[in-house]
């Protein structure tokens, strides 16, 4: 990768029990100012939490923006944002107007990015959203998900970027903007030795930029590729890589989500399993509880953390925010525990068990699958990514 840049300190953050902490204990020490997107945000004890802390931030002066996701909030009381914004903090909804009469693009390009950067010298990128991690249907363990905690030269473009959108989203609901006390540039020194790069998202400059990522680092494995990703959906850019990468003798597995959370993508998902699993590639369900990483190592050298699921919505419609990392050190940390869920939580599929066991669910997969791709084919989107 060209675009890495050196001289960061980069944290692995486990769930919101450690990821909500940090996040509360950076937005307090905020001098001048708090850019936070999240595609959720959840009125509970978490919710309340950081929602908080956003408000003391706000009373002491620092300029706060909050930016929420129509569709991720739809649900979010009017009378919480009237509350927030009462105490100052600045929010902004992307794409505030959904209906389900449509299937227009653009209700289905979403904010889906869940990060923050704080005085332009702490940011976080990852998957998790503000909500709790006990906030699961039937009382179920926490959900998997991750984070990482940024300092150092990566943060002028993550900066830079939170300020773009912010801005951009200010002219389109015609919103004053508030000036920060950081109205430069910023450029950071190095905090650390990792080198990492910041991956967007978007439909205009970054159209490709974290699928294009993804291929690179699976195309130069040579022993291991180890994916946890709770919707999985590739185009055939994406799956023929993975097939010549086994064809190469790379170990490939993959941990997917177990339960059910979105039933149609979940159908559609299952139609490929017969295939990648008689390529040689492993797949393991995570049951224990709901799984909704993002994340990925590959030769523990490289590793992807962010929001971006691999699936046509996040690679090809939504605003996503990944980092991709070269460390050794941090890579192994990132496969230890993505093993770990394997082993406490996850079941291994055999392609016999599959395909002797799962007649009418393989049936109904391919018809889902089939009209999804047709669905995205009609909106001009095509399976080739």
């Amino acid at each position: 990768m060209n675009d890495l840049i050196n001289g960061n300190q980069i944290k692995l953050l486990r769930n919101g029990g450690e990821y909500f902490p940090a996040l509360e204990a950076a937005i307090d020490d905020a001098t001048y100012e708090v850019y936070l997107q999240t595609y959720i945000f959840e009125i509970d004890d978490t919710g309340q939490r950081i929602g908080n802390a956003l408000k003391r931030a706000a009373s002491r002066g620092v300029l706060v923006c909050l930016l929420l996701d129509g569709f991720g909030c739809k649900d979010m009381p009017k009378t919480y944002v009237s509350e927030l914004e009462k105490s100052g903090v600045e929010v902004l909804v992307y794409r505030p107007k959904i209906s389900p009469w449509t299937f227009k693009k653009s209700r289905l390009r979403r904010m889906h990015r869940k990060m923050a950067v704080i005085d332009g010298c702490v940011g976080f990128v990852g998957g998790i959203n503000i909500i709790d991690d006990l906030n699961t249907p039937s009382q179920m363990p926490p959900r998997v998900d991750y984070a990482v905690q940024v300092k150092g030269p990566l943060l002028t473009s993550m900066h830079a970027s939170v300020k773009l959108l912010w801005l951009k989203l200010c002219r389109v609901h015609l919103r004053a903007v508030r000036k920060s006390l950081l109205e430069q540039d910023l450029t950071q020194e190095a905090s650390g030795s990792t080198r990492a790069a910041f991956l967007l998202r978007d439909n205009l400059l970054h159209r490709n930029e974290i699928e294009e990522a993804y291929l690179s680092i699976i195309k130069s494995a040579k022993s291991e590729i180890l994916i946890a990703n709770a919707y999985f959906l590739p185009g055939l850019r994406f799956r023929h890589a993975l097939r010549d990468a086994a064809a190469r003798g790379v170990r490939i597995t993959l941990l997917l989500q177990g339960r059910v959370e979105y039933m149609l993508l979940d159908l559609a998902s299952h139609a490929l399993y017969s295939t990648l699993l008689r390529q040689g590639i492993r797949i393991y369900e995570y049951h224990k509880s709901f799984m909704h990483s993002k994340v990925a190592v590959v030769d523990d050298k490289w590793a992807m953390v962010g929001s971006s699921n691999i699936d046509p919505f996040s690679l090809m419609m939504s605003r996503e925010a990944n980092v991709l990392i070269k460390d050794t050190d941090f890579a192994r940390e990132l496969r230890l525990d993505v093993q770990a869920s394997i082993d406490s939580g996850a079941r291994f599929l055999t392609v016999e068990e599959w395909e002797q066991q799962h007649y009418l669910k393989r049936f109904f997969s391919w018809l889902v699958y089939g009209a999804t791709r047709l669905a995205l084919g009609a909106i001009g989107y095509s399976d080739n990514h």
